[in-house]
């Protein structure tokens, strides 16, 4: 199972069509939140899966960061994301974040020799790690996408990390036929 972590503020775009993407391949995703109702950066509305107090680490296979403004800082913010990110690290689990989310793990220090990309006005955050070009990149157990704009490529590589290449291709012909 997926946890994508969810705050005020969040891309819109960035989450559900990563989402979406997740799903079509089968892989259990759910969207945590303090909130009930999270309302994203150009004010679409979603409903969480489960709050913080409803989550198991049991099963967990990794973790996701949406991007947006002011969502990233939000998720920052929160001492609960940050132990997450943390177990995720200690267990080698996928930790993904697109946008301005790649920021916070670039704070954090454990982007070190990994090869990242993020929103281009956030690449300077991305501390220690060797900045991609391209629009998503996986490298090792970290995941991370340049913005909007890349969403499917992020879906494609959360799902190549997690179940295989072939199906992540499947999807995303499928989407674009």
């Amino acid at each position: 199972m997926l946890y994508m972590f969810m705050e005020n503020g969040f891309e819109e775009t960035e989450a559900l069509a990563t989402l979406d993407f997740i799903r079509r391949a089968g892989i259990e995703i759910k969207m945590v939140s303090d909130h009930e109702v999270i309302e994203g950066s150009h004010g679409i509305k979603v409903l969480r899966d489960l709050s913080f107090e409803e989550t198991t680490k049991e099963s967990l296979e990794g973790i996701i960061l949406p991007g947006g403004q002011p969502g990233s800082d939000n998720l920052k913010a929160n001492k609960k994301v940050k132990e997450f990110i943390d177990y995720a690290l200690d267990n080698k689990l996928l930790v993904s974040a697109i946008c301005a989310a790649p920021y916070i793990l670039g704070e954090m220090g454990v982007l070190e020799g990994v090869c990242a990309t993020s929103y281009p006005d956030y690449q300077k955050c991305l501390k220690g790690a060797i900045i991609s070009d391209k629009k998503a990149i996986c490298d090792k157990n970290f995941a991370t996408a340049m913005g909007m704009g890349a969403s499917f490529d992020f879906g494609f590589e959360i799902v190549k990390y997690l179940r295989n290449e072939e199906l992540a291709t499947k999807i995303k012909e499928s989407i674009f036929a």
